[in-house]
């Protein structure tokens, strides 16, 4: 089973959101920016080191979400989720077919990877109650 992380970034009353290339797995589907955790190397580590990969950002981790454990068809995966803000940098889609920032009440208007559906929910329902 494949371990993974993501980051809900927040960054002036907006969450970024990917979407995976054409040539990607689940092609075209969004998703929160993440990895697989290499050897060694703890979530927030893999997390950080993502994030640069793909975006070309820094982030700030602030808290965990429920990790979500989800079978696909052809490959299974427990995927970690970090609330995180952007410390510095400006997002570059290196790896997707884009990154965009979105209101957190459009999150649900997104066709999502099945694995990052329940996050979304998650987290929208934690943003509505502490409004």
């Amino acid at each position: 089973m494949l371990q993974v992380t993501c980051a809900i970034i927040q960054h002036a009353n907006k969450i970024l959101i990917c979407q995976r290339s054409a040539s990607m797995k689940l092609p075209l589907k969004w998703e929160f920016p993440g990895g697989k955790i290499e050897t060694g190397e703890s979530k927030e580590e893999c997390l950080r080191r993502e994030i640069k990969e793909e975006l070309e950002i820094d982030i700030s981790i602030h808290s965990a979400l429920t990790m979500v454990e989800h079978h696909y068809a052809d490959f299974s995966l427990q995927l970690s989720p970090f609330v995180c803000s952007l410390k510095s940098g400006e997002v570059k889609a290196l790896e997707h077919a884009q990154a965009i920032w979105v209101d957190a009440a459009q999150l649900r208007n997104y066709d999502w990877a099945d694995a990052d559906l329940p996050i979304v929910n998650e987290y929208v329902a934690y943003t509505a109650s502490i409004k």
